[in-house]
Protein backbone atom coordinates (compact mmCIF):
# COMPACT_ATOMS: atom_id res chain seq x y z
CA UNK A 1 0.00 0.00 0.00
CA UNK A 2 2.84 2.36 0.83
CA UNK A 3 4.46 1.57 -2.52
CA UNK A 4 1.23 2.33 -4.32
CA UNK A 5 0.74 5.64 -2.53
CA UNK A 6 4.38 6.57 -3.23
CA UNK A 7 3.87 5.79 -6.92
CA UNK A 8 0.71 7.89 -7.01
CA UNK A 9 2.54 10.72 -5.27
CA UNK A 10 5.42 10.56 -7.75
CA UNK A 11 2.96 10.51 -10.64
CA UNK A 12 1.12 13.52 -9.21
CA UNK A 13 4.33 15.45 -8.57
CA UNK A 14 5.52 14.57 -12.07
CA UNK A 15 2.30 15.95 -13.54
CA UNK A 16 2.64 19.12 -11.47
CA UNK A 17 6.28 19.52 -12.55
CA UNK A 18 5.34 19.03 -16.19
CA UNK A 19 2.58 21.66 -15.84
CA UNK A 20 5.03 24.10 -14.24
CA UNK A 21 7.69 23.58 -16.95
CA UNK A 22 5.28 23.45 -19.87
CA UNK A 23 5.97 27.02 -21.04
CA UNK A 24 9.73 26.31 -21.13
CA UNK A 25 9.76 22.80 -22.65
CA UNK A 26 8.49 22.19 -26.18
CA UNK A 27 8.01 18.48 -26.86
CA UNK A 28 7.02 17.21 -30.22
CA UNK A 29 4.42 14.50 -30.71
CA UNK A 30 6.95 11.71 -31.02
CA UNK A 31 8.55 12.61 -27.63
CA UNK A 32 5.12 12.57 -25.94
CA UNK A 33 4.35 9.19 -27.47
CA UNK A 34 7.54 7.69 -26.09
CA UNK A 35 7.10 9.38 -22.67
CA UNK A 36 3.42 8.52 -22.03
CA UNK A 37 3.27 5.36 -24.10
CA UNK A 38 2.35 1.78 -23.38
CA UNK A 39 5.08 1.02 -20.74
CA UNK A 40 3.76 3.71 -18.37
CA UNK A 41 0.19 2.50 -18.80
CA UNK A 42 1.23 -1.05 -17.94
CA UNK A 43 3.06 0.19 -14.85
CA UNK A 44 0.02 2.13 -13.62
CA UNK A 45 -2.27 -0.80 -14.36
CA UNK A 46 -0.14 -3.14 -12.26
CA UNK A 47 -0.06 -0.57 -9.42
CA UNK A 48 -3.86 -0.19 -9.50
CA UNK A 49 -4.33 -3.95 -9.54
CA UNK A 50 -2.01 -4.36 -6.52
CA UNK A 51 -3.86 -1.59 -4.68
CA UNK A 52 -7.18 -3.26 -5.47
CA UNK A 53 -6.00 -6.57 -4.08
CA UNK A 54 -4.83 -4.94 -0.82
CA UNK A 55 -8.15 -3.12 -0.44
CA UNK A 56 -10.13 -6.30 -1.06
CA UNK A 57 -8.09 -8.17 1.54
CA UNK A 58 -8.59 -5.47 4.17
CA UNK A 59 -12.33 -5.38 3.54
CA UNK A 60 -12.50 -9.16 3.97
CA UNK A 61 -10.65 -8.91 7.29
CA UNK A 62 -13.03 -6.22 8.44
CA UNK A 63 -16.02 -8.43 7.69
CA UNK A 64 -14.53 -11.31 9.60
CA UNK A 65 -13.95 -9.06 12.63
CA UNK A 66 -17.58 -7.98 12.65
CA UNK A 67 -18.81 -11.56 12.29
CA UNK A 68 -16.49 -13.04 14.92
CA UNK A 69 -14.73 -15.39 12.54
CA UNK A 70 -11.42 -16.60 13.98
CA UNK A 71 -10.59 -18.99 11.24
CA UNK A 72 -7.82 -16.81 9.72
CA UNK A 73 -4.55 -18.67 9.97
CA UNK A 74 -1.09 -17.52 10.98
CA UNK A 75 -0.18 -13.96 11.66
CA UNK A 76 -3.53 -12.69 10.39
CA UNK A 77 -5.30 -14.56 13.26
CA UNK A 78 -3.15 -12.91 15.86
CA UNK A 79 -3.75 -9.52 14.32
CA UNK A 80 -7.50 -10.09 14.27
CA UNK A 81 -7.57 -11.20 17.92
CA UNK A 82 -5.47 -8.20 18.91
CA UNK A 83 -7.80 -5.87 17.04
CA UNK A 84 -10.88 -7.54 18.63
CA UNK A 85 -9.49 -7.29 22.21
CA UNK A 86 -8.40 -3.73 21.71
CA UNK A 87 -11.73 -2.82 20.28
CA UNK A 88 -13.69 -4.47 23.11
CA UNK A 89 -11.60 -2.97 25.87
CA UNK A 90 -11.44 0.51 24.47
CA UNK A 91 -14.99 0.84 23.22
CA UNK A 92 -17.18 3.02 25.32
CA UNK A 93 -20.93 3.49 25.19
CA UNK A 94 -20.43 6.89 23.54
CA UNK A 95 -18.23 5.54 20.68
CA UNK A 96 -19.80 5.43 17.20
CA UNK A 97 -18.44 3.01 14.69
CA UNK A 98 -17.01 4.77 11.61
CA UNK A 99 -17.68 3.17 8.23
CA UNK A 100 -14.43 1.63 7.12
CA UNK A 101 -15.37 0.97 3.44
CA UNK A 102 -15.99 4.52 2.14
CA UNK A 103 -12.42 5.61 2.43
CA UNK A 104 -11.17 2.59 0.52
CA UNK A 105 -13.79 2.96 -2.16
CA UNK A 106 -12.83 6.60 -2.68
CA UNK A 107 -9.20 5.67 -3.11
CA UNK A 108 -10.06 2.91 -5.55
CA UNK A 109 -12.25 5.27 -7.57
CA UNK A 110 -9.51 7.92 -7.70
CA UNK A 111 -6.94 5.38 -8.90
CA UNK A 112 -9.34 4.01 -11.48
CA UNK A 113 -10.07 7.46 -12.87
CA UNK A 114 -6.34 8.28 -13.05
CA UNK A 115 -5.63 4.99 -14.78
CA UNK A 116 -8.42 5.51 -17.31
CA UNK A 117 -7.10 9.05 -18.01
CA UNK A 118 -3.59 7.77 -18.62
CA UNK A 119 -4.91 5.07 -20.93
CA UNK A 120 -6.95 7.64 -22.86
CA UNK A 121 -3.94 9.96 -23.22
CA UNK A 122 -1.82 7.05 -24.39
CA UNK A 123 -4.39 6.01 -26.97
CA UNK A 124 -4.67 9.61 -28.23
CA UNK A 125 -0.92 9.95 -28.53
CA UNK A 126 -0.74 6.63 -30.39
CA UNK A 127 -3.17 7.96 -33.00
CA UNK A 128 -1.02 11.06 -33.70
CA UNK A 129 1.15 11.11 -36.86
CA UNK A 130 4.96 11.13 -36.50
CA UNK A 131 6.62 14.54 -36.33
CA UNK A 132 7.66 16.01 -39.74
CA UNK A 133 11.41 16.41 -40.41
CA UNK A 134 12.41 20.04 -40.53
CA UNK A 135 14.82 21.65 -43.01
CA UNK A 136 16.06 25.23 -43.02
CA UNK A 137 14.88 27.20 -46.03
CA UNK A 138 18.30 28.64 -46.89
CA UNK A 139 19.76 25.14 -47.31
CA UNK A 140 17.45 24.07 -50.15
CA UNK A 141 17.21 25.21 -53.77
CA UNK A 142 13.68 26.10 -54.82
CA UNK A 143 12.22 27.33 -58.08
CA UNK A 144 8.84 28.52 -59.31
CA UNK A 145 7.08 26.80 -62.21
CA UNK A 146 6.72 29.21 -65.14
CA UNK A 147 5.03 29.19 -68.54
CA UNK A 148 6.28 30.93 -71.66
CA UNK A 149 9.24 30.72 -74.03
CA UNK A 150 11.38 27.65 -73.34
CA UNK A 151 14.91 27.71 -74.76
CA UNK A 152 16.54 24.31 -75.20
CA UNK A 153 20.30 24.57 -75.08
CA UNK A 154 23.44 22.57 -74.38
CA UNK A 155 26.26 23.81 -72.18
CA UNK A 156 29.84 22.64 -72.53
CA UNK A 157 33.29 23.81 -71.41
CA UNK A 158 35.96 24.62 -73.92
CA UNK A 159 39.00 26.72 -74.84
CA UNK A 160 39.82 29.52 -77.25
CA UNK A 161 42.23 28.52 -80.01
CA UNK A 162 43.60 30.51 -82.98
CA UNK A 163 41.96 29.97 -86.33
CA UNK A 164 45.42 29.81 -87.93
CA UNK A 165 48.35 28.33 -86.07
CA UNK A 166 51.67 26.89 -87.17
CA UNK A 167 53.82 24.38 -85.34
CA UNK A 168 57.54 25.00 -85.57
CA UNK A 169 59.31 21.69 -86.20
CA UNK A 170 62.97 20.87 -86.73
CA UNK A 171 63.75 19.81 -90.31
CA UNK A 172 67.28 18.78 -89.34
CA UNK A 173 68.52 17.15 -86.21
CA UNK A 174 70.94 19.30 -84.27
CA UNK A 175 71.94 20.85 -80.99
CA UNK A 176 70.30 24.11 -79.90
CA UNK A 177 73.07 26.69 -79.77
CA UNK A 178 70.99 29.85 -79.37
CA UNK A 179 67.38 30.89 -78.64
CA UNK A 180 66.67 34.31 -80.14
CA UNK A 181 62.93 34.85 -79.41
CA UNK A 182 60.89 34.19 -76.27
CA UNK A 183 57.14 33.35 -76.21
CA UNK A 184 54.80 36.31 -76.48
CA UNK A 185 56.93 38.26 -78.97
CA UNK A 186 55.52 39.15 -82.38
CA UNK A 187 57.41 37.57 -85.27
CA UNK A 188 57.45 37.71 -89.06
CA UNK A 189 57.95 34.91 -91.55
CA UNK A 190 61.72 35.49 -91.70
CA UNK A 191 62.30 35.99 -87.96
CA UNK A 192 65.02 33.62 -86.70
CA UNK A 193 63.85 31.74 -83.61
CA UNK A 194 66.64 29.20 -82.98
CA UNK A 195 70.12 28.39 -84.23
CA UNK A 196 71.16 24.73 -84.39
CA UNK A 197 74.43 23.02 -85.22
CA UNK A 198 75.18 19.59 -86.72
CA UNK A 199 78.71 18.79 -88.06
CA UNK A 200 77.47 15.76 -89.99
CA UNK A 201 75.15 17.93 -92.06
CA UNK A 202 78.01 20.26 -92.98
CA UNK A 203 80.29 17.36 -93.95
CA UNK A 204 77.57 15.82 -96.15
CA UNK A 205 77.04 19.17 -97.84
CA UNK A 206 80.75 19.51 -98.65
CA UNK A 207 80.86 15.94 -99.96
CA UNK A 208 77.97 16.33 -102.38
CA UNK A 209 79.33 19.66 -103.55
CA UNK A 210 82.62 17.97 -104.39
CA UNK A 211 80.78 15.24 -106.28
CA UNK A 212 78.89 17.87 -108.24
CA UNK A 213 82.12 19.63 -109.20
CA UNK A 214 83.64 16.33 -110.38
CA UNK A 215 80.56 15.54 -112.43
CA UNK A 216 80.59 18.94 -114.08
CA UNK A 217 84.28 18.51 -114.93
CA UNK A 218 83.55 15.06 -116.36
CA UNK A 219 80.83 16.58 -118.51
CA UNK A 220 83.28 19.08 -119.97
CA UNK A 221 85.84 16.34 -120.68
CA UNK A 222 83.23 14.09 -122.23
CA UNK A 223 81.95 16.87 -124.45
CA UNK A 224 85.45 17.65 -125.61
CA UNK A 225 86.26 14.02 -126.31
CA UNK A 226 83.06 13.47 -128.20
CA UNK A 227 83.60 16.52 -130.31
CA UNK A 228 87.16 15.44 -131.09
CA UNK A 229 85.99 12.00 -132.14
CA UNK A 230 83.37 13.50 -134.39
CA UNK A 231 85.94 15.76 -136.04
CA UNK A 232 88.32 12.85 -136.59
CA UNK A 233 85.54 10.82 -138.15
CA UNK A 234 84.56 13.66 -140.41
CA UNK A 235 88.21 14.01 -141.53
CA UNK A 236 88.36 10.30 -142.31
CA UNK A 237 85.17 10.54 -144.29
CA UNK A 238 86.57 13.44 -146.27
CA UNK A 239 89.73 11.46 -147.04
CA UNK A 240 87.78 8.41 -148.16
CA UNK A 241 85.52 10.56 -150.29
CA UNK A 242 88.57 12.08 -152.00
CA UNK A 243 90.01 8.65 -152.70
CA UNK A 244 86.67 7.50 -153.99
CA UNK A 245 86.32 10.43 -156.35
CA UNK A 246 89.86 10.02 -157.61
CA UNK A 247 89.42 6.31 -158.28
CA UNK A 248 86.10 6.94 -159.97
CA UNK A 249 87.63 9.64 -162.21
CA UNK A 250 90.51 7.30 -163.23
CA UNK A 251 88.06 4.52 -164.02
CA UNK A 252 86.01 6.83 -166.22
CA UNK A 253 89.16 7.92 -168.11
CA UNK A 254 90.19 4.30 -168.72
CA UNK A 255 86.75 3.49 -170.04
CA UNK A 256 86.88 6.47 -172.41
CA UNK A 257 90.35 5.47 -173.72
CA UNK A 258 89.26 1.91 -174.35
CA UNK A 259 86.26 3.14 -176.23
CA UNK A 260 88.55 5.17 -178.55
CA UNK A 261 91.48 2.77 -178.69
CA UNK A 262 90.79 -0.71 -177.31
CA UNK A 263 94.39 -1.78 -176.98
CA UNK A 264 95.59 1.29 -175.18
CA UNK A 265 94.54 0.15 -171.55
CA UNK A 266 95.09 -3.35 -170.27
CA UNK A 267 92.10 -5.35 -169.15
CA UNK A 268 93.68 -5.89 -165.71
CA UNK A 269 94.05 -2.21 -165.00
CA UNK A 270 90.53 -1.57 -166.12
CA UNK A 271 89.14 -4.24 -163.77
CA UNK A 272 91.33 -3.08 -160.89
CA UNK A 273 90.05 0.47 -161.30
CA UNK A 274 86.44 -0.67 -161.17
CA UNK A 275 87.05 -2.70 -157.97
CA UNK A 276 88.81 0.22 -156.29
CA UNK A 277 85.90 2.52 -157.05
CA UNK A 278 83.45 0.04 -155.54
CA UNK A 279 85.59 -0.43 -152.43
CA UNK A 280 85.97 3.29 -151.80
CA UNK A 281 82.25 3.83 -152.32
CA UNK A 282 81.44 1.18 -149.73
CA UNK A 283 84.01 2.55 -147.28
CA UNK A 284 82.61 6.04 -147.65
CA UNK A 285 79.15 4.76 -146.69
CA UNK A 286 80.50 2.91 -143.69
CA UNK A 287 82.44 5.88 -142.38
CA UNK A 288 79.43 8.09 -142.88
CA UNK A 289 77.25 5.74 -140.83
CA UNK A 290 79.98 5.55 -138.20
CA UNK A 291 79.91 9.32 -137.92
CA UNK A 292 76.15 9.20 -137.31
CA UNK A 293 76.53 6.49 -134.67
CA UNK A 294 79.27 8.42 -133.01
CA UNK A 295 77.10 11.52 -132.89
CA UNK A 296 74.16 9.62 -131.34
CA UNK A 297 76.40 7.98 -128.77
CA UNK A 298 77.98 11.28 -127.89
CA UNK A 299 74.52 12.79 -127.28
CA UNK A 300 73.54 9.91 -125.00
CA UNK A 301 76.76 10.15 -123.02
CA UNK A 302 76.41 13.88 -122.64
CA UNK A 303 72.74 13.53 -121.62
CA UNK A 304 73.60 10.90 -119.01
CA UNK A 305 76.32 13.05 -117.61
CA UNK A 306 74.05 16.06 -117.49
CA UNK A 307 71.40 13.97 -115.67
CA UNK A 308 74.01 12.91 -113.14
CA UNK A 309 74.92 16.51 -112.62
CA UNK A 310 71.24 17.44 -112.09
CA UNK A 311 70.87 14.70 -109.50
CA UNK A 312 73.96 15.89 -107.73
CA UNK A 313 72.67 19.43 -107.83
CA UNK A 314 69.38 18.27 -106.25
CA UNK A 315 71.32 16.46 -103.54
CA UNK A 316 73.39 19.55 -102.99
CA UNK A 317 70.23 21.65 -102.77
CA UNK A 318 68.67 19.23 -100.26
CA UNK A 319 71.77 19.30 -98.11
CA UNK A 320 71.92 23.07 -98.40
CA UNK A 321 68.28 23.21 -97.18
CA UNK A 322 69.20 20.93 -94.28
CA UNK A 323 72.08 23.19 -93.44
CA UNK A 324 69.84 26.23 -93.82
CA UNK A 325 67.22 24.54 -91.60
CA UNK A 326 69.70 24.66 -88.75
CA UNK A 327 68.60 28.28 -88.62
CA UNK A 328 64.96 27.89 -87.54
CA UNK A 329 62.60 30.66 -88.70
CA UNK A 330 58.97 31.45 -87.81
CA UNK A 331 57.58 30.86 -91.31
CA UNK A 332 54.41 32.93 -90.72
CA UNK A 333 53.53 36.26 -89.21
CA UNK A 334 52.03 36.18 -85.73
CA UNK A 335 53.01 35.69 -82.09
CA UNK A 336 55.26 32.98 -80.71
CA UNK A 337 52.79 31.22 -78.41
CA UNK A 338 55.11 28.65 -76.88
CA UNK A 339 58.68 27.40 -77.07
CA UNK A 340 59.67 23.83 -76.29
CA UNK A 341 63.46 23.95 -76.70
CA UNK A 342 66.33 24.78 -74.37
CA UNK A 343 69.89 25.77 -75.15
CA UNK A 344 72.14 22.72 -75.42
CA UNK A 345 69.21 20.37 -76.07
CA UNK A 346 69.50 17.88 -78.92
CA UNK A 347 66.53 18.14 -81.27
CA UNK A 348 65.63 15.28 -83.60
CA UNK A 349 64.27 15.85 -87.07
CA UNK A 350 60.49 16.37 -86.95
CA UNK A 351 60.42 17.29 -83.27
CA UNK A 352 58.19 20.23 -82.28
CA UNK A 353 60.08 23.27 -81.04
CA UNK A 354 57.36 25.91 -80.74
CA UNK A 355 54.09 27.31 -82.03
CA UNK A 356 53.22 30.56 -83.79
CA UNK A 357 49.61 31.78 -83.73
CA UNK A 358 47.65 34.72 -85.03
CA UNK A 359 45.86 36.06 -81.93
CA UNK A 360 43.55 38.33 -83.88
CA UNK A 361 41.42 35.41 -85.14
CA UNK A 362 40.16 33.02 -82.48
CA UNK A 363 37.56 30.27 -82.34
CA UNK A 364 36.08 28.26 -79.47
CA UNK A 365 36.51 24.50 -79.21
CA UNK A 366 33.74 23.11 -76.98
CA UNK A 367 33.75 19.61 -75.49
CA UNK A 368 30.10 18.52 -75.69
CA UNK A 369 28.98 15.32 -73.89
CA UNK A 370 28.51 12.52 -76.39
CA UNK A 371 24.88 11.93 -75.39
CA UNK A 372 23.94 15.51 -76.39
CA UNK A 373 26.06 15.81 -79.54
CA UNK A 374 23.39 14.24 -81.80
CA UNK A 375 21.18 17.34 -81.33
CA UNK A 376 23.85 19.78 -82.53
CA UNK A 377 23.99 20.92 -86.16
CA UNK A 378 26.26 23.24 -88.12
CA UNK A 379 24.96 26.81 -88.19
CA UNK A 380 23.25 26.77 -84.77
CA UNK A 381 23.64 29.89 -82.66
CA UNK A 382 26.05 29.75 -79.72
CA UNK A 383 27.16 32.06 -76.92
CA UNK A 384 30.67 31.99 -75.50
CA UNK A 385 31.34 33.28 -71.98
CA UNK A 386 34.98 34.25 -71.44
CA UNK A 387 34.46 35.57 -67.87
CA UNK A 388 35.28 39.00 -69.32
CA UNK A 389 32.19 39.15 -71.49
CA UNK A 390 29.86 37.14 -73.71
CA UNK A 391 30.20 36.96 -77.50
CA UNK A 392 27.87 35.34 -80.05
CA UNK A 393 29.01 32.77 -82.61
CA UNK A 394 27.94 29.94 -84.88
CA UNK A 395 28.71 26.24 -84.93
CA UNK A 396 31.20 25.76 -87.78
CA UNK A 397 32.46 22.18 -87.36
CA UNK A 398 31.53 18.97 -85.50
CA UNK A 399 34.24 16.41 -84.91
CA UNK A 400 33.10 13.00 -86.22
CA UNK A 401 35.11 11.13 -83.56
CA UNK A 402 34.50 10.79 -79.81
CA UNK A 403 37.37 11.46 -77.42
CA UNK A 404 37.07 10.91 -73.66
CA UNK A 405 33.26 10.65 -73.92
CA UNK A 406 33.04 14.12 -75.53
CA UNK A 407 32.67 15.48 -79.07
CA UNK A 408 34.66 18.56 -80.10
CA UNK A 409 32.48 21.31 -81.60
CA UNK A 410 34.07 24.39 -83.19
CA UNK A 411 32.29 27.74 -82.81
CA UNK A 412 33.42 30.52 -85.12
CA UNK A 413 33.56 34.00 -83.59
CA UNK A 414 33.18 37.02 -85.88
CA UNK A 415 34.78 39.26 -83.27
CA UNK A 416 37.38 38.28 -80.72
CA UNK A 417 36.20 38.84 -77.13
CA UNK A 418 37.81 41.57 -75.09
CA UNK A 419 40.87 40.30 -73.27
CA UNK A 420 40.70 36.91 -75.03
CA UNK A 421 43.90 34.91 -75.37
CA UNK A 422 44.71 31.53 -76.89
CA UNK A 423 44.09 28.53 -74.59
CA UNK A 424 41.75 30.59 -72.39
CA UNK A 425 39.02 28.51 -70.73
CA UNK A 426 35.46 29.42 -71.71
CA UNK A 427 31.90 28.19 -71.16
CA UNK A 428 29.79 27.73 -74.27
CA UNK A 429 26.01 27.50 -74.69
CA UNK A 430 24.63 26.12 -77.95
CA UNK A 431 20.97 27.02 -78.55
CA UNK A 432 19.09 24.03 -80.00
CA UNK A 433 15.59 25.48 -80.39
CA UNK A 434 13.11 28.00 -78.97
CA UNK A 435 9.63 26.81 -77.94
CA UNK A 436 6.63 29.00 -77.06
CA UNK A 437 3.92 28.50 -74.41
CA UNK A 438 5.75 25.75 -72.52
CA UNK A 439 5.43 24.98 -68.79
CA UNK A 440 8.90 24.59 -67.35
CA UNK A 441 10.87 24.68 -64.11
CA UNK A 442 14.48 24.56 -63.03
CA UNK A 443 16.15 21.27 -63.86
CA UNK A 444 16.57 18.99 -60.81
CA UNK A 445 19.81 17.10 -60.32
CA UNK A 446 20.12 13.95 -62.46
CA UNK A 447 16.81 14.68 -64.21
CA UNK A 448 16.48 13.14 -67.67
CA UNK A 449 14.08 13.81 -70.49
CA UNK A 450 10.71 12.03 -70.66
CA UNK A 451 10.81 10.37 -67.23
CA UNK A 452 8.57 10.54 -64.15
CA UNK A 453 10.15 11.81 -60.92
CA UNK A 454 9.01 12.74 -57.42
CA UNK A 455 9.38 16.41 -56.48
CA UNK A 456 8.49 18.27 -53.26
CA UNK A 457 5.91 21.03 -53.82
CA UNK A 458 5.31 23.69 -51.17
CA UNK A 459 1.78 24.14 -49.85
CA UNK A 460 -0.05 27.45 -49.95
CA UNK A 461 1.31 28.45 -46.56
CA UNK A 462 4.85 27.77 -47.73
CA UNK A 463 5.66 25.69 -44.65
CA UNK A 464 5.31 22.05 -45.73
CA UNK A 465 6.69 20.48 -48.89
CA UNK A 466 4.71 17.48 -50.10
CA UNK A 467 5.97 14.93 -52.61
CA UNK A 468 4.12 14.87 -55.94
CA UNK A 469 4.65 12.79 -59.08
CA UNK A 470 5.82 14.91 -62.04
CA UNK A 471 6.22 13.83 -65.68
CA UNK A 472 9.12 15.65 -67.34
CA UNK A 473 9.51 16.41 -71.04
CA UNK A 474 12.32 17.99 -73.02
CA UNK A 475 15.35 19.28 -71.17
CA UNK A 476 17.86 22.09 -71.50
CA UNK A 477 21.00 22.97 -69.60
CA UNK A 478 19.16 24.66 -66.69
CA UNK A 479 15.42 23.97 -67.16
CA UNK A 480 13.13 21.08 -67.96
CA UNK A 481 9.67 20.92 -69.51
CA UNK A 482 6.79 19.91 -67.21
CA UNK A 483 4.11 17.77 -68.89
CA UNK A 484 1.94 16.96 -65.84
CA UNK A 485 2.04 17.15 -62.05
CA UNK A 486 2.76 20.89 -61.62
CA UNK A 487 1.08 24.16 -62.53
CA UNK A 488 2.52 27.60 -63.21
CA UNK A 489 3.20 29.38 -59.93
CA UNK A 490 3.96 26.24 -57.90
CA UNK A 491 7.09 26.38 -55.79
CA UNK A 492 9.20 23.24 -56.04
CA UNK A 493 12.23 22.09 -54.04
CA UNK A 494 14.88 21.02 -56.58
CA UNK A 495 17.70 20.00 -54.24
CA UNK A 496 18.82 20.08 -50.62
CA UNK A 497 16.66 17.23 -49.25
CA UNK A 498 19.27 14.49 -49.39
CA UNK A 499 18.56 11.70 -46.92
CA UNK A 500 14.84 12.52 -46.61
CA UNK A 501 13.55 10.41 -49.49
CA UNK A 502 11.62 8.17 -47.09
CA UNK A 503 9.37 11.09 -46.05
CA UNK A 504 6.50 12.28 -48.21
CA UNK A 505 6.16 15.55 -46.27
CA UNK A 506 8.94 17.85 -45.09
CA UNK A 507 8.65 21.04 -43.06
CA UNK A 508 10.52 24.04 -44.48
CA UNK A 509 11.49 26.75 -41.98
CA UNK A 510 11.91 30.09 -43.65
Amino acid sequence: MLATERMAGLFGSGQARCRSEQPQIQMDQRTVAWTLGTPLADLLWRAWRERRQVVDRQMAQAKRLEGGDDSAPGADVQDIRHIRLHTASSRSPMDVARPQGRRHVKRVATGSIATIGVIAVTAYVATLEPALPTVQGHTVWMDTVAQGEFVRDVRAPGTLVPVRRRWITALTAGRVDEILVEPGIEVTATTILYRLSNPDVEVQLLTVRQQLSDAEAELVTLASRVESDELAQEALIAQVRTQYLEAKHRDEMNRELISKNPGLVAEFDLARGRELVAELDNRLGIETRRLAVLGDSAKEQLEAQRSQIERLRAIVGFNEERAEALTVRAGVEGVLAESGAEEGQWINAGETMGRVVQPGRLKAELRVPQNRADEIAIGQQARIDTRNGVVDGRVSRIDPAVRDATVTVDVSLPNSPRGARPNMGVDGTIILERLNDITYVGRPANARAHERVGLYRLDEAGEVARRVSVLLGRTSATHVEVIEGLRPGDQVVLSGLAGLDEYDNVRIEQ
